[in-house]
Order: C-alpha cells, then sequence, then structure tokens
C-alpha cells in the first residue's frame, strides 16, 4: 500500500521468486555449504594417504563449485533481494527493521567467504605439498563461514513462518531465535552435506571417465559420505515437523500439490518418498560395491534430490499462508493489525499509489482493479498462472459467478480458504472488485494487455496519476 505495484501477469510475483530461489537454494547448499567442506575431506584424504589423484579431482570438484558460486550463485543472491523488493517491499522492509544486525553479519561474513573461496582455490596449486596443511586449515575455514551464511539466513526464513514471542517481545534476540530456528538448522545442515555429495557423485561420472580405480574409491567414499548424514537429514527432519504448528501442517496438501491437484497428495508424497529411497539406496550400492554401480546412476540421485529440495522449499513457502510473515504481515504486504481498520475506512483511502481514493459509479472497475493489485496480484494473476479469471468460471461445476456470488466470496474468502488472507477492504471495496473481475471476464484481452508489463492504465487510456 505505500509502494507502487509491481505485477507479472503472465507468470505471476510467485514463480518469479520461486525460480531464482529454488535456483539459489539448489546452488548455495549443494555447492557451498555442503561441498567445501567434502573437498576438504577429500584434500584431507590426499594428504593421509599420498594420492596425488584425489587431490586433482577434489581440485576438479572445487573449480566447478568455485565457478557456478561465484557467477550464478551471487547472481541468483542477488537476484532474489530484487525480485522480492519489487514483489512485496513491506516484507523485506520489515525484515530489514527486524534484523538488520544479522543482515549485515551476514553481509560481513558473505564477504570473507567470497574471499576465502577464491584463496582457496587459487592458491591450491601454488602451495603445494609442503603446506597442505595450511590449505586444508583454510578449507576449514571457508567451510564454517559458508554454514555461517546459511545459519543466519535460516534465522530469518524460520522466522517468517512463525515468529513466536517476538509478536510480543519485538527484540531482536526472540526474532533470531524463534521456535523454528533451531529445527530448521538441524534439518537443512544434512541436507547440505547429503546435496553436496550427491552432487560430487554426479561429477564423478565426467572427472573419472578414464579412471576406472578412481571412480569406484571416489564412489565409495562419496556414498559413505551420504549414508553417514542421512540419519542426521531424517532425525533432523522429524525435528523439524514436530515443531511446526498444526495450522501450517493443515496447508500441507495445498503446499505440496496445488490446489488443483490436492487430491494426489497422499500419491505425491508418496512418490517424493520413493525418490529418496531410489538415492539413499544408490548410496548404499555405491558404499558396499562401487565396482558394480553403473556409471549412469552417479546422475540420478542429485537430479531426485533437485525434485525433493525444490518441492521442500515450495512447501515451506506455502505452508506459513496466508501470511508472509507468521502471525503479523499477510501475503499481500499489509499487517494483521491494520486490517479491521481498512474494513472500516477503505484500503483505497490509505493507499499511497491510487488514482481514486473513493469509488462512485463511474470509476468503479477502475477502483476495483487497483483494489485488485493491492491486495491479490503477490498471489494472483488475471489470466497467467494461478489465475482468477479460472476460478470465476464453472466453479464446482456450478457455472459462471455472478456478482452477488463474487462479492460474498471475497468477504468470506479467508473462512472458506485459510490460507487466503481476509480482504482487507470495505463492502462497497469489495463490490468494485467484484465489478472489475466479472469486466476481466467479459473483456479478458483487452484489460489483461494493460496489466501485463506492471502499468496500470485507465480506462480512458491516460496515465493514471501516481502510477508508473
Amino acid at each position: 500500500m505505500d509502494f507502487p505495484i509491481f505485477h507479472l501477469d503472465f507468470a505471476g510475483n510467485r514463480l518469479l521468486i520461486a525460480g531464482i530461489a529454488v535456483l539459489h537454494v539448489a546452488i548455495n547448499h549443494a555447492l557451498a555449504v555442503g561441498a567445501m567442506p567434502l573437498v576438504t575431506m577429500m584434500e584431507l584424504h590426499d594428504l593421509r594417504h599420498g594420492r596425488p589423484d584425489w587431490d586433482r579431482l577434489a581440485y576438479r570438484t572445487l573449480a566447478v563449485c568455485f565457478i557456478i558460486t561465484t557467477s550464478v550463485g551471487a547472481l541468483t543472491g542477488v537476484g532474489i533481494w530484487f525480485a522480492t523488493s519489487l514483489v512485496n517491499p513491506a516484507a523485506i522492509g520489515s525484515l530489514i527493521r527486524v534484523f538488520f544486525g544479522a543482515w549485515f553479519a551476514e553481509w560481513i561474513v558473505f564477504c570473507l567467504e567470497v574471499v576465502a573461496i577464491t584463496t582457496y582455490f587459487l592458491t591450491w596449486k601454488r602451495m603445494g605439498h609442503r603446506h597442505k596443511r595450511a590449505h586444508i586449515a583454510l578449507g576449514i575455514g571457508l567451510s564454517l563461514l559458508s554454514w555461517l551464511t546459511m545459519a543466519v539466513i535460516v534465522a530469518i526464513l524460520s522466522f517468517m513462518m512463525e515468529p513466536g514471542s517476538w509478536t510480543s517481545q519485538r527484540s531482536f534476540i526472540s526474532g533470531v531465535f524463534n521456535p523454528l530456528y533451531l529445527p530448521q538448522l538441524a534439518f537443512r545442515t544434512p541436507v547440505a552435506m547429503l546435496a553436496a555429495g550427491l552432487f560430487a557423485l554426479g561429477l564423478a561420472f565426467f572427472l573419472t571417465r578414464s579412471e576406472r580405480g578412481l571412480r569406484a574409491e571416489a564412489v565409495r567414499l562419496l556414498s559413505l559420505w551420504v549414508v553417514a548424514w542421512t540419519p542426521l537429514a531424517l532425525a533432523g527432519g522429524w525435528w523439524y515437523r514436530a515443531r511446526v504448528p498444526a495450522w501450517m501442517l493443515a496447508n500441507m496438501p495445498v503446499a505440496l500439490a496445488t490446489q488443483a491437484y490436492q487430491g494426489w497428495y497422499r500419491d505425491i508424497a508418496v512418490a517424493l518418498a520413493a525418490m529418496g529411497a531410489v538415492v539413499l539406496a544408490v548410496a548404499a550400492w555405491g558404499a558396499f560395491v562401487p565396482r558394480r554401480l553403473p556409471r549412469a546412476a552417479l546422475l540420478v540421485p542429485f537430479c531426485l534430490v533437485l525434485v525433493m529440495l525444490g518441492s521442500f522449499e515450495r512447501v515451506r513457502e506455502f505452508i506459513r499462508k496466508p501470511f508472509v510473515i507468521g502471525s503479523y504481515l499477510y501475503a499481500n504486504g499489509i499487517r494483521a493489525d491494520a486490517v479491521p481498520l481498512l474494513q472500516e475506512e477503505g484500503v483505497l483511502a490509505h493507499a499511497a499509489y491510487v488514482s481514486s481514493r473513493t469509488i462512485t459509479p463511474a470509476n468503479r472497475e477502475e477502483a476495483g482493479r487497483e483494489l485488485f493489485l493491492i491486495c491479490c496480484t503477490r498471489c494472483h494473476t488475471t489470466s497467467g498462472v494461478n489465475s482468477v479469471l479460472a476460478k470465476l468460471t464453472n466453479l464446482y461445476g456450478a457455472g459462471p459467478w455472478d456478482r452477488d456470488v463474487v462479492k460474498g466470496y471475497l468477504r468470506t474468502m479467508h473462512t472458506v480458504r485459510p490460507y487466503m488472507p481476509p480482504f482487507p477492504g470495505t463492502e462497497e471495496e469489495a463490490g468494485a472488485v467484484a465489478d472489475y473481475l466479472l469486466a476481466l471476464r467479459r473483456m479478458p484481452a483487452e484489460l489483461d494487455g494493460a496489466q501485463t508489463a506492471g502499468v496500470r492504465v485507465p480506462p480512458d487510456g491516460a496515465p493514471a496519476p501516481g502510477s508508473r
């Protein structure tokens, strides 16, 4: 409400953030947090056993991680800030206010991490075997820095799910040590190690192509790494799930399978569990009979863990709905404690970037469009992903909705679907939104074209005051 609205109607704002965030998490967990201690362990293996071939394998693995993390990883990290600031600046502003010290500390640690990984990579061959212990110590320091960056970010991610006592105390410490912080950190840490081991297994497919003996040894060691971290990941996952509030768990079917396929929730959950079983089976095979493990099988586990990691991130993001910050800020960027005031006085009266402060017979559809942009577009589009047009037609086989039904649904949607925020406006504003939605159904091409680029244009074609 205090910022201009950015909206991608063809894909949706949620998909924009999800695409960047899931890629960043996969790189961060597998190639930064988990891979650095793994590469250090491989280098230590060379020191203890005098194996130059292991040193080469460790260096090549590090080279791939270094290139990807300092390019795509860094870009997607900045991309998350950029996308979330566009889509929901109120949420980012709140997180900066609460966690300013944590963000600053994370920035310092991240800069040290970049310096450490650059030094670790560039001095690998220069330091030579005589200074191997010092180089391994550098790898241990890099591993700690990589984990610390995740530890800080997890505090913020878990706070967004369940702020705990922060809602009453409003202190930095209560925000960091929220009820889900330690359980989520205990889960993500071994998952990062697992992902790194599976990534290194897939990479061994290419890096040991002409060295069958080395490939068998690498498969055994990396598989043992995966098997060793699996019980910790399962224990962390159990602890994490046990601490998630019951009302969030009630959102699981939609979170995992989407609203359209929530009836398939159990089947999808079983499929994900089967993927985990396949990953563990391949790791066990590689740990005990590495020479008999087909070379192509090295690529399968990492592909499956990417699917499972992406599913986890989607579920984690969705189950906290209707909030973007639990019990404090709704997904549409409106504070929970402000909703009663807005329902009495109106959203338009308190919005900074609108062309209409009051609703008249002449501007009902335009006012409805501005209300839709403010209240709904963080999650919905008009005709793209998660389209409202699709939901206005033949829902539950009842045929197209009329104005009274749409208006009534807007006023009660939070009760019908608890993962949707309550409509924050007045009854008159709900009617204006209903008028706009029904106009979309009549003229989807004309009205959708004005929104696709995220620019607000009034019916007469002139730029709206205050619009971008």
